[in-house]
């Protein structure tokens, strides 16, 4: 299977972030949201869609080397998705000191948390729950430098 990814560019010194979902997870408006948002912040955004399979998103960042990895989940998998997925971005290292972060519906039972420490001892820099709004990953994003992996 062949993906395409949508990338965007605009003139600017800000970072290059890579959006993508996890393996399970068909929703795209999330993806569209935060790259808009990125991009509204000054950022150049690839954004790698919806259902992209794990080794897909290793074998593009690794090649890649973005300054930033934002990985969305709607579908309710992102606990167990996403930590697979970030165990198999911290192998590669080109990827070691990258940022990677992860966001929206972590599990399917409600507003419990869903070991938001294990994900980030699993490898996230940063967990952002769906109830919590998009004010602290703004934050986060503002906090790092431009070329920060670089």
């Amino acid at each position: 299977m062949k993906f395409q990814f949508y990338a965007h560019s605009p003139d600017t010194a800000g970072l290059d972030v890579v959006v993508t979902s996890v393996a399970s997870d068909a929703h795209t408006w999330n993806l569209v949201y935060l790259q808009l948002l990125l991009e509204e912040l000054g950022h150049r955004v690839t954004n790698f869609g919806a259902c992209v399979p794990d080794q897909m998103v290793v074998e593009a960042c690794c090649a890649r080397r973005p300054d930033l990895i934002v990985v969305s989940t709607v579908n309710g998998h992102g606990f167990v998705d996403g930590k697979r997925v970030v165990k198999l971005l911290r192998c590669c290292p080109e990827l070691h000191a990258t940022p990677i972060v992860i966001g929206g519906k972590l599990g399917i039972a409600g507003q419990q948390r869903y070991g938001v420490r294990q994900l980030l001892k699993a490898g996230f820099d940063a967990v952002f729950e769906e109830s919590a709004g998009i004010a602290s990953f703004r934050d986060f994003v503002q906090s790092l430098p431009s070329g920060v992996t670089r």
